[in-house]
Order: C-alpha cells, then sequence, then structure tokens
C-alpha cells in the first residue's frame, strides 16, 4: 500500500510539474508573439521613405538599368 501511495504521489507531482512548465512555456510564447505583432505593426505604419531612402532606391534603379543595358549588349 505505501509503495502505491509513493508511486501516485510521484505521478502526481511529474504531472504538476509538466503542467505548470507548459503553462510558463504558454505564457512565453504569447509574449514572444504579442512582440512581433508589435514589430509589424510599428514597420506597416511608418510606410512613407525619407528622401535618403528614396535617392537609394533611385540609385539602385540606375544602377539595375545598366547592369540590363550590359547584358544585353547595348552601350550607354
Amino acid at each position: 500500500m505505501d509503495s502505491l501511495l509513493l508511486y501516485f504521489s510521484m505521478a502526481m507531482t511529474a504531472l504538476a510539474a509538466s503542467t505548470v512548465l507548459g503553462l510558463i512555456g504558454l505564457k512565453g510564447f504569447m509574449v514572444w508573439i504579442d512582440l512581433k505583432r508589435a514589430e509589424i505593426g510599428n514597420a506597416m505604419t511608418s510606410t512613407t521613405p525619407t528622401v535618403g531612402q528614396r535617392i537609394d532606391v533611385a540609385d539602385l534603379k540606375e544602377r539595375v538599368r545598366r547592369l540590363e543595358a550590359i547584358a544585353a549588349g547595348v552601350d550607354i
């Protein structure tokens, strides 16, 4: 009878410990998801590019145009 009580208490302790660890992991995951949602929300609110970003994009487009011309064999 004593061994049965010992095994039952060990099983209940293991179940309680795994439940607590699972809840802690779930809470951490929910906080991480909220953080990622906030990052996405901040990224979506700042959609207007700055002047520097526009200049960089225009420079990259010019480089791509030149590379495409070189690949096509057209002299610029």
